[in-house]
């Protein structure tokens, strides 16, 4: 891992973007990284476009503003592209992760980001599968571990597991780590 990854999430009210944000970040946390977790809201309401955004650093993190260069973006809802700019600041040689059922060289040509890597999952089957939801985020949590190695799944899905573990069901918990696993398994990339 470089020394210090940036990361932007979209997404919409309800699909869990901020969560997953903050998820990422206690797993980074408990595989002794430093981080930082933060969103960005427009207006509050469920189905409104969101942002969250993460640091992750092998040494102690002193920047204290947006995101404006991510290396890596995901989306966990494919109608935002064209109404927001997901490759906007994205670094060429980046990572954009997208839950979608179309291939990766399909979404590379739609958004013409063709110096990085482009990764697809469809998040939304895996999380209505799991746990009849669509909430993607945990799947596209386990899609960028897979896609770009900062984290190894392992400690994600432990970690996941004792901070969900007194707040849901171990059903509900076991939905969200079977889906995760699901996911780091189905992403594609070109």
């Amino acid at each position: 891992m470089q020394d210090k990854v940036e990361i932007r999430w979209h997404g919409r009210g309800g699909q869990g973007a901020v969560t997953a944000s903050k998820i990422l970040a206690e797993a980074a946390l408990l595989s002794g990284k430093f981080i930082q977790a933060f969103p960005e809201f427009g207006p509050e309401r469920a189905g409104a476009p969101v942002k969250s955004f993460n640091r992750i650093s092998s040494s102690p993190i002193n920047t204290h503003v947006q995101i404006s260069s991510p290396d890596i973006v995901l989306v966990l809802d494919p109608t935002l592209i064209g109404m927001v700019n997901v490759c906007e600041g994205l670094s060429k040689d980046g990572i954009l992760i997208i839950n979608t059922s179309k291939s990766a060289a399909e979404m590379r040509k739609k958004l013409g980001y063709d110096t990085g890597k482009v990764a697809v999952v469809n998040a939304t089957d895996i999380a209505i599968r799991e746990f009849k939801r669509n909430i993607p985020n945990t799947p596209m949590i386990a899609a960028l571990v897979k896609v770009s190695g900062i984290l190894k799944l392992e400690d994600v899905l432990e970690g996941f597991r004792k901070q969900y573990a007194g707040k849901f069901s171990p059903e509900v918990v076991e939905a969200n780590l079977k889906a995760m696993k699901a996911a780091y398994n189905e992403v594609k990339t070109v």
